[in-house]
């Protein structure tokens, strides 16, 4: 039957429970995304929602009020929304940092990157020295080998870390794991008689530590202290991914890939409802380990837990892996460099059952395809669910869809799909599938934001921290500029406006999680969420958008400096 997606249920009180006291907020600019009134000087707040936005003699008409000019030489835009990110990138930085980039931890360091395999095997080398207990495992995360001329790394590099404790390295996309012979040992897959493809082999026909997807990494992460309910439900995790929101301008981030065991929602629950906490989370229950029966009825009890700082009740797929991992289901011809065609995370038929049931009961679903042949197995999929339980507005939506074409956006557009692009492959990996993983001609279409746009499909685009660092800002300059980390423009044709990538960062990203009705813009009646800025991004050079500084957040009417 056609109806809409339900809303996610409305909490019947705010957080706070101060008394209504008018806030009016004084800026430099105030960036609304709302095309009836896209700019403005002043914003009224109460009750942690927007009471107005305009001049200052329109809002004082609204009463008693505070003026706050704390703002006056700052610029507003609404709070940046993630729409594809995972509270473990908050939870990583307790383990070695060993990618190939720089990063900034959620306390402000700089890790130097790791520029060699042997660089990163002495980072695990002097970890593992310090830790007192000699059992404990040594990990290491942030890992792509793609940088090393693709140089596989293998047990026995691992055992050079230590022959006694577990040794892992979680890849930079997440999807694969390579562990050393204790881990493998321990997990019971040192053995003869594996054929699998997520198993790779070595000379003497072992594994050869490398794991590829959920089922060869799930009965190997506890082993190495990598459970995903730990790093989906820690605390200390929320804490500092939180850390790492207000530094980034983020007012509302989703964990795109939870577990959601009790204990894991308990925590959720009990952590952003404190008054400090100043990120909304929106996690969605990963379909692994459920049917999808199974999963749509624990996202509707979910539902019903929500409140105005934690949304549950929606799901995420997994088609299939990563590009630069070889993991991904490419259409022909397959890599540029003739490796094997890569593996189906989710089997059609799942996600086809997934979508048919989810579509009766109005739960909303995500689906990760970075190949092209699983866009087209995720749109075929839907087009036979919605052939099967029509509805309108179901906000369905397309995670990363890297290498769709400009008729897989056209189908979108006709299916009611959204698209949620990973912008920030250009940059980071741009240079690597020009030339080893696709080709330059398929590279120049990744991440097609220009070519959604001209098709009508809604847009966001994302950073998937803690693939990459969560800084919506550089992700929008990577849409806009479209450079690769050596500096080459990739794909000119599908560079957007600031206007357009701003807009995919807040409304865009807001619109795919069903929330635009909340936040995304700054206007009447919404939720007082605001990105605080030192310089207007309207007003910089595009190629310099990553650079402009911010200052903190608003988040709910509550202010929060970026430390």
């Amino acid at each position: 039957m056609l109806g809409t997606m339900p809303s996610q249920p409305r909490p019947s009180a705010d957080l706070r429970t101060t008394a209504a006291t008018t806030t009016i907020y004084a800026a430099r600019r105030i960036l609304t995304m709302n095309p009836a009134r896209p700019e403005a000087t002043h914003v009224a707040v109460r009750d942690g929602r927007i009471l107005g936005v305009g001049s200052l003699p329109e809002l004082v008409a609204w009463g008693d009020h505070e003026l706050d000019d704390r703002f006056a030489g700052r610029v507003l835009m609404p709070g940046l929304v993630e729409g594809h990110s995972h509270l473990m990138a908050g939870t990583l930085w307790r383990y070695t940092y060993t990618g190939f980039f720089d990063a900034r931890d959620p306390d402000g360091r700089l890790w130097p990157g790791a520029k060699s395999l042997d660089a990163v095997v002495d980072a695990l080398a002097r970890a593992a020295v310090a830790l007192s207990d000699a059992e404990a495992p040594a990990v290491g995360w942030g890992f792509d080998p793609i940088y090393f001329d693709n140089r596989r790394c293998v047990r026995a590099d691992l055992d050079r870390v230590s022959a006694s404790r577990p040794v892992a390295v979680m890849h930079a996309s997440g999807h694969i794991l390579n562990v050393n012979t204790v881990a493998l040992q321990r997990a019971g897959f040192l053995r003869q008689g594996i054929e699998h493809p997520a198993f790779p082999l070595g000379p003497d026909g072992l594994p050869s530590g490398e794991l590829k997807g959920p089922e060869a990494m799930l009965p190997v992460l506890g082993h190495v202290g990598l459970s995903r309910e730990f790093l989906s439900g820690d605390e200390g995790g929320m804490r500092a991914f939180a850390k790492l929101a207000v530094r980034a301008g983020v007012t509302t981030a989703t964990d795109l890939a939870a577990t959601l065991q009790e204990p894991e929602v308990e925590t959720l629950l009990r952590v952003t409802g404190e008054a400090g906490y100043p990120v909304r989370l929106v996690p969605f229950l990963r379909l692994i380990g459920l049917t999808p029966a199974d999963a749509v009825a624990r996202a509707l009890a979910l539902r019903e837990r929500s409140t105005a700082q934690v949304r549950l009740g929606a799901i995420k797929v997994v088609a299939d892996g990563s590009i630069q991992g070889f993991s991904a289901r490419l259409l022909w011809p397959g890599y540029y460099n003739g490796a094997p065609e890569g593996l189906w995370y989710t089997p059609p038929e799942t996600v086809r059952d997934c979508y048919v049931q989810a579509l009766r009961a109005g739960v909303l679903v995500h689906t990760h395809t970075n190949g092209d042949e699983a866009t087209e197995m995720a749109l075929d999929c839907l087009a036979q669910a919605l052939a099967e339980a029509p509805r309108r507005d179901h906000r369905f939506t397309l995670q990363h869809a890297q290498l769709a074409n400009a008729a897989q956006f056209r189908r979108m557009r006709a299916l009611g799909a959204s698209v949620n692009l990973f912008a920030n492959h250009t940059w980071y990996w741009g240079d690597e599938h020009r030339r080893v993983t696709v080709g330059p001609e398929r590279a120049a279409r990744m991440n097609a934001a220009a070519t959604a746009l001209r098709e009508g499909v809604p847009l966001a685009i994302h950073s998937d921290a803690p693939i990459t660092p969560l800084a919506p800002l550089f992700t929008a300059w990577c849409a806009v500029n479209r450079l690769t980390a050596s500096g080459f423009l990739l794909g000119e044709h599908e560079r957007i406006t600031v206007p357009q990538a701003l807009s995919a960062i807040t409304l865009g990203a807001a619109c795919s999680l069903g929330l635009d009705g909340e936040i995304g813009s700054i206007e009447c009646g919404k939720r007082a969420d605001f990105c605080v800025l030192d310089e207007d991004p309207t007003a910089v050079p595009p190629a310099h958008l990553k650079d402009v500084p911010v200052w903190g957040t608003v988040q709910g009417g509550r202010v929060f400096a970026a430390g």
